[in-house]
């Protein structure tokens, strides 16, 4: 760990630009690097805060693919809804550049070109999976079949998202193309490999010695177990037709492998920055004071942690990350976020139904942030975040002093008199929290910091609890004056210590305070005034508004009926049974009924015993329907009935037919009725 360091270099994975941007990606990567850097400018520190899109791959081509478009037109798209989503969420890159730019095609192609120049890749011909009938090698994702450790057969030919193993494609049990749908062959190539067997040492030395006591130990137990299951050469290039020429002879037609390309990105947006503001980029990279640090998601560990730090160390010129804090998954409603299944919620969609309310979603997803587990972000926790702890005391806090202020003093700031205990402990207790909080940060624990954030309020609320200014002021004039004072200094505090959390809000309450940009983070813990006695502030506003729960039970419906759009998109019938004559059919008497009467079986949870009007008899029918339908329900029910089904006992009741039922898209169980009024009695044929 860097003691001191002379700057920052921040990174964000870089999102595929095959999509939008939602709640899961916020959460695990860019509300704690935003965080991050925000509490780091605050500081005073040197920032570089870097991301950009990730545009090359196979996930921009099966996009492309799908919706019958080229792969730029793809990247486009989203580039700008990614980049609007971002702004909108207070996201606050010093640069967010796109590996699709020159500038990034000049890099990645420089940095493969010194480790080919070098010698440390291998140059191999091996078997890949080609598809004949698109007459093309498959990457990895163009490939599915049964993973080999799990059975899943949804598999990847680059990861099975089931166990999460890491795979290559020939590894896959039956591979199907995605392409086409063919069984794929195994066709001879040429690539170049990263030996990752010979930084095995250095590995080990630099992670699992080195950063055993201050990497989460997530982080730390997956690059572990990573090592000791033995380091493997990994292809650096691979046969495609999108993404960035491999720079040298042979090797035509084929393209750097994403995973090589997408982290120079880095470096890239780091160069396009520097060349916009006239600073030398290097010293963010090459210089042994600068502390990097990379916020991804689990997923992109051993990119992070293995592949990119073994492409630096053989580079030879790089600085290593210090730290690689990745968070784990945030789930949606108990099921895994899913882009492909529309399982998520999207950050543009939320700004159209919530309106203003970025910070109430940072603050939802820091509160409940998927740090060293995975987590469940709810609907129902949402609104208890925002109405039990935003708008009852953070903005409660606020509004309360802000209205008291105008009322008593017109705005202006009262000179205090002299300090009670109460006083000055609480204003001691107000100077020790930037140390509190910063601690978090710093360690990466951004949950916990937050809510030491809202201990200040909560420290605000009390004291204002305790002294009740509007009781005193009957009384004691004078003694309101310093009581407002002291409630004064806690809120001008928030103004600041909120701001890399709750960016929006921090911005509003400054300008009621009218003391934007006045104060850094350690003023609130040297200085004795942080807004002083005849400072004139603004009109109440409020902070946070109540959400009710009209509007989260529309989330709530809105998720269901995607869960039900997904069931019916999913839905495959059952196999055709075997033929049978015409004579068999007809040997079934199906008959038009009304179910006059039904009644649950005794100690028969499945069971209704039902009295149906089948035009030639009224009879008893016995039906496992009772967990679906209520008796009450199915009375005056129009149905089918199987009528000259065999009679048979059923605990001890002598069922003579059976209703025909099926299942709607969510698996329910439906009825099988005439659409026309047909009588009972009346024969299907």
């Amino acid at each position: 760990m860097i003691q001191n360091p002379k700057r920052y270099t921040i990174t964000a994975a870089l999102p595929y630009t095959n999509g939008p941007i939602h709640i899961g990606h916020l959460a695990g990567v860019y509300v704690p690097a935003d965080i991050y850097s925000r509490y780091l400018r605050l500081q005073g520190n040197d920032v570089a805060f870097l991301c950009g899109s990730d545009e090359h791959g196979v996930a921009i081509s099966m996009k492309a693919k799908k919706e019958g478009i080229t792969p730029q037109e793809v990247i486009d798209k989203y580039d700008g809804i990614i980049r609007k989503s971002f702004a909108d969420f207070g996201i606050s890159f010093n640069n967010y550049s796109r590996t699709s730019a020159k500038i990034h095609h000049d890099t990645a192609s420089e940095f493969f070109r010194t480790l080919y120049d070098k010698g440390d890749f291998i140059e191999e011909v091996t078997e890949q999976l080609y598809d004949a009938k698109a007459n093309q090698f498959l990457a990895d994702r163009f490939v599915v079949g049964t993973c080999p450790k799990c059975g899943n057969d949804g598999a990847y030919g680059d990861q099975c998202e089931n166990c999460g193993s890491t795979l290559n494609a020939t590894d896959l049990i039956n591979p199907k193309s995605t392409i086409t749908g063919e069984t794929p062959i195994l066709k001879s190539t040429k690539h170049w490999f990263l030996p990752l067997d010979r930084y095995d040492a250095f590995l080990r030395e630099w992670i699992l010695e080195g950063h055993k006591n201050d990497w989460k130990t997530n982080v730390y137990g997956q690059v572990k177990s990573w090592i000791d299951a033995g380091l493997e050469p990994r292809a650096v290039t691979r046969d495609l037709d999108w993404g960035i020429d491999v720079p040298v002879e042979g090797a035509e037609g084929k393209k750097l492998y994403v995973w090589f390309d997408a982290p120079i990105g880095y470096i890239s947006s780091t160069k396009e920055w520097a060349a916009r503001e006239g600073k030398d980029w290097e010293p963010y990279w090459k210089d042994e004071e600068t502390k990097l640090v990379h916020f991804i998601g689990k997923d992109n560990i051993v990119f992070h942690c293995i592949i990119f730090p073994a492409m630096l160390k053989a580079e030879g010129s790089y600085i290593l990350p210090d730290n690689v804090p990745a968070n784990e998954f945030l789930n949606l409603e108990g099921n895994k976020l899913s882009t492909s299944k529309n399982w998520a919620v999207w950050l543009h969609e939320y700004l159209e139904e919530f309106p203003d309310k970025q910070d109430v979603l940072r603050y939802a997803l820091t509160s409940n942030a998927p740090e060293t587990k995975d987590n469940d972000f709810t609907w129902k926790d949402f609104q208890a975040r925002n109405n039990n702890e935003l708008v009852a005391v953070f903005g409660n806090f606020v509004n309360r002093v802000v209205v008291l202020t105008n009322k008593y003093y017109d705005g202006i700031i009262p000179a205090p008199n002299e300090f009670t205990e109460i006083d000055e402990a609480t204003l001691a207790e107000l100077k020790a929290y930037p140390a509190v909080i910063a601690s978090s940060v710093e360690r990466y624990r951004f949950r916990e910091a937050l809510g030491e954030l809202m201990n200040v309020a909560r420290l605000g609320n009390k004291y204002l609890a305790d002294e009740e200014p509007w009781k005193v002021m009957k009384d004691n004039p004078e003694r309101v004056k310093t009581q407002m004072y002291v409630a004064l200094q806690i809120a001008a505090a928030l103004s600041v210590l909120s701001e890399p959390f709750l960016p929006f809000t921090t911005a509003k309450l400054s300008r009621i305070l009218k003391n934007e940009g006045n104060l850094k983070w350690s003023d609130v813990a040297d200085n004795s005034e942080l807004i002083a006695a005849g400072h004139k502030i603004g009109e109440a506003e409020l902070l946070f508004a109540k959400i009710e729960d009209e509007e989260i039970q529309k989330q709530i419906d809105k998720l269901e009926a995607t869960k039900t759009a997904n069931l019916a998109e999913n839905k495959q019938a059952e196999p055709q049974k075997d033929l049978i004559q015409f004579e068999d059919f007809a040997k079934m008497d199906i008959r038009i009924g009304t179910i006059l009467e039904a009644e649950k079986m005794p100690k028969a949870n499945k069971l209704l015993v039902l009295k149906v009007d089948t035009g030639i008899d009224v009879r008893t029918i016995v039906s496992g329907i009772a967990e679906s339908f209520s008796p009450e329900e199915i009375i005056g029910k129009r149905v089918s009935v199987l009528a000259n089904l065999a009679p048979r006992a059923l605990r001890g009741v002598e069922s003579q037919g059976m209703i025909l039922m099926t299942t709607n898209a969510e698996g329910k169980l439906v009825f099988v009725n005439p659409d026309a009024d047909a009588p009972n009695g009346a024969t299907v044929n």
